[in-house]
């Protein structure tokens, strides 16, 4: 038997049945084809390019896989993410921040990771740290999100401007306030600040930076939210608002907030280093840099932990294999290194830490100083609360405008965000002390 014409035979007549049936072929191969749905909880011209290139690497080395890519409003995509929850059509894979991992693990939405991640060439490459903190925050201690990037908040400030002015960049709050004030002019504010989504994040962070707090909830059971010093702060931070700070700033969300500030229309923002990328477009390199947030009142520098956003699959996804290895792979090294040092936030798989980018970016070393100084504290949220977030985005967010509008006093203002937490941390200790 000549083996050689046998095949030479069959690939004749495997390539004939294929001319003379293509659609036979193409439907079949569609068949087989799994599609994925990928939300982005932060799209927008600098971050969802990033996303879709990854995406189409992903589907060039797995052709069995194709990515729906759907890009949210960062304002907008907690709202929506739980409408899909509630129509119970959410996507197979989305970004979430960590925050959001407590209320979506509790109302069923997310498909635990653990196994996968015990099996996955992940396994021992993430920071544990950011895991351990993700496990810790839901009730039942499972790993819901893989966290592809951590991030920390600081001021973005016009080094050009500041140099104008013969100014160093703040130390403590004092200089702060003093140098928002002389950066004021007729062609520059000297701050702008978020007063519409994502206001109340802003606030918090500041406040307990300012005071040096490092327990969110007593022991006893009490908001330290509405302390004296935070009231000290608020008093001081809202007389900044449309004399030092531009009136639109009222409705101010994040897009908003960073384009007044890279468009040279103020000298400060607080922020967090992942606005690296919308800056270093608009400004050039020596125009701009990022500064520790000032010290607190106790000489330390004081941070909101969990600053860290990961990827998750919903337990709605009829294809969970194929949602972890796209999750595995927007979890690489590769595609770490190549999302954060665009981003300008820091990558969290520890392959990618002696990455050149990482040791020459001047906003990362700010960064490392912060989180490696010994006297650093973080402050814990309680991110466990099932309503935290809600609390902060429907309740506290609105009453920013109400007090910038001078319709709310400082004290009220304080007084009702503090109670919400403590009613619902009560409510939610009584129901976990039954439970346990």
């Amino acid at each position: 038997m000549n083996i050689k014409k046998l095949i030479n035979t069959a690939c004749t007549a495997l390539l004939a049945m294929t001319i003379a049936t293509p659609m036979v072929v193409e439907t079949v191969s569609a068949q087989e084809k799994v599609t994925l749905t990928f939300w982005d909880e932060n799209a927008g011209p600098q971050r969802t390019p990033l996303w879709e290139d990854l995406i189409a690497k992903f589907e060039a080395e797995n052709p069995d896989i194709e990515v729906e890519y759907v890009g949210l409003p960062k304002d907008e995509a907690k709202s929506k993410i739980d409408a899909a929850i509630a129509a119970n059509d959410a996507p197979d894979v989305a970004s979430l921040q960590s925050t959001w991992l407590p209320e979506f693990s509790i109302r069923g939405a997310l498909l635990p990771l653990d196994e996968y991640y015990e099996k996955s060439e992940l396994n021992g490459k993430i920071n544990e740290q950011a895991l351990t903190f993700n496990k810790n925050i839901v009730q039942d201690g499972k790993l819901y999100g893989i966290p592809y990037t951590q991030n920390i908040d600081v001021l973005w400030i016009r080094s050009d401007i500041f140099k104008e002015n013969n100014l160093e960049a703040p130390k403590s709050w004092d200089d702060f306030f003093a140098d928002i004030e002389t950066l004021t002019n007729d062609d520059m504010f000297g701050y702008t600040l978020r007063g519409g989504a994502g206001g109340a994040l802003h606030i918090q962070r500041l406040m307990y930076a300012y005071s040096g707090i490092e327990n969110y909830i007593t022991e006893d059971g009490q908001v330290t939210i509405d302390d004296p010093l935070h009231k000290e702060f608020l008093e001081k931070y809202i007389k900044l608002y449309n004399v030092y700070t531009p009136q639109s700033d009222i409705t101010n969300g994040y897009k908003e907030m960073v384009a007044t500030f890279d468009s040279g229309l103020a000298a400060i923002v607080h922020h967090n280093i992942g606005s690296f990328g919308e800056h270093s477009e608009a400004l050039e390199p020596d125009q701009f840099e990022a500064v520790p947030l000032p010290v607190s009142k106790e000489g330390n520098y004081v941070l909101e932990g969990g600053n860290a956003i990961g990827l998750s699959v919903f337990s709605g996804t009829e294809h969970p294999e194929e949602a972890f290895r796209l999750l595995e792979f927007l979890n690489s090294e590769q595609s770490q290194s190549t999302w954060n040092e665009s981003v300008g936030q820091i990558p969290t798989h520890v392959d990618t830490l002696d990455d050149e980018w990482i040791q020459n970016a001047q906003h990362i070393a700010v960064a490392f100083e912060v989180y490696n100084n010994p006297e650093t504290k973080l402050y814990q949220p309680p991110f466990y609360l099932p309503d935290y977030r809600s609390i902060l985005d429907n309740l506290v967010d609105p009453n920013i405008q109400k007090l910038l509008a001078g319709d709310m006093t400082v004290d009220e203002f304080l007084d009702e965000w503090a109670t919400a937490i403590e009613e619902s941390n009560a409510k939610y200790q009584e129901v976990f002390n039954k439970e346990n």
